[in-house]
């Protein structure tokens, strides 16, 4: 419950954890590892979810996260994870101070509109035990929703996210952030609250009550070529994200949420007419090449999609949906040059 304390993750007690941790780490200080040549630190952000953070199964361990920080920290400043079930919070701020590295994370809630908050509950009650138990020095914000307004309107067979069913969705997500804001509040906290969706599936209402917003922006579900994507993204997101943000009275920072591009695909729901240009990590080269320096130049802050490949995704949804990441499933840096830029 909210409030509850919960014992702190230490890597000696974990017995799931992975032997896979970067060459020369010693494995009484996490803090010293070895860092690969081929990650550069020109990221703005990553998008990350802990492999085994799903429930019921919870196959997560301080271990994992630890080695997945290691690498995250060779590629970015910064990342994000979209809940909080499965001990998340509290395992990614552990292997943050364990590892020493200069690493911040957007914590997130993913509520379920269907379940009269409980999953909003239940993750706050998660976020605000890992804010106990190891401070807030390296928490960037907290995003309340994931997609929450798409989901709710598509459920409903309506497409405007200003529509009724936008409205009705709104008059659920508002009261969580609200709640949300007020925890922080009575920690004493002062950090930004704010919320994830679809590029263009954000309610003014909504957005009008966050410090910031968080929009998907993918090339590759738009029908985009190769070609186009990176400048696609960009002009998307400022026609659409970052001009709705500056109508508004609050004007909340405006991030892309995920963009990135899919290197492989599966059989199960594999649609060969899925976009122009192939699901290849050549394609994803080119992507990095053509944004990532050219958002850094230009001051977007972006979460890249994402730190790894995500089985899961491959068995239950097919398709593209398990093949973003940088690494692989076992975490082996694909076969990618990562370009020299300020972040």
């Amino acid at each position: 419950m909210p409030g509850s304390k919960e014992a702190k993750p230490h890597l000696a007690n974990d017995q799931n954890g992975s032997s896979g941790a970067p060459p020369g780490t010693n494995p009484n200080d996490p803090s010293n590892f070895q860092k690969n040549p081929a990650l550069v630190q020109s990221f703005y952000g990553i998008a990350y979810t802990p492999l085994g953070s799903q429930l019921p199964d919870c196959g997560n361990s301080l271990a994992e996260v630890i080695e997945d920080v290691q690498l995250m920290s060779q590629l970015t400043t910064r990342i994000r994870i979209y809940g909080a079930d499965c001990n998340q919070s509290s395992l990614v701020l552990a292997a943050i101070q364990e590892t020493k590295v200069n690493l911040s994370v957007y914590l997130g809630n993913y509520p379920d509109p269907t379940d009269n908050g409980t999953a909003y509950e239940r993750q706050k009650g998660e976020i605000q035990t890992a804010l106990q138990t190891y401070g807030a020095d390296h928490v960037l914000g907290v995003t309340v929703g994931n997609e929450f307004i798409l989901d709710y309107i598509t459920q409903a067979g309506q497409t405007d996210p200003n529509g009724s069913a936008g409205q009705a969705a709104a008059a659920i997500l508002i009261p969580f952030i609200n709640d949300t804001r007020a925890m922080l509040s009575e920690m004493g906290l002062n950090l930004p609250v704010g919320t994830a969706d679809a590029g263009s599936y954000f309610n003014n209402d909504v957005l009008e009550v966050v410090d910031y917003g968080m929009a998907n922006v993918h090339p590759w579900f738009a029908n985009v070529s190769i070609n186009d994507a990176a400048a696609w993204t960009a002009e998307f997101f400022e026609s659409t994200d970052v001009s709705l943000a500056q109508s508004l009275t609050n004007k909340p920072n405006m991030f892309i949420a995920e963009t990135g591009w899919p290197t492989n695909t599966s059989t199960f729901n594999y649609n060969p007419n899925d976009g122009p240009s192939l699901a290849s990590v050549a394609n994803l080269q080119y992507f990095i090449d053509t944004f990532v320096c050219q958002a850094n130049q230009n001051g977007t802050g972006y979460f890249f999609f994402e730190y790894c490949d995500e089985p899961w995704k491959a068995v239950q949804y097919g398709g593209v949906e398990g093949y973003w990441g940088l690494f692989d499933s076992n975490k082996n840096f694909k076969n990618l040059t990562i370009p020299t830029c300020s972040s």
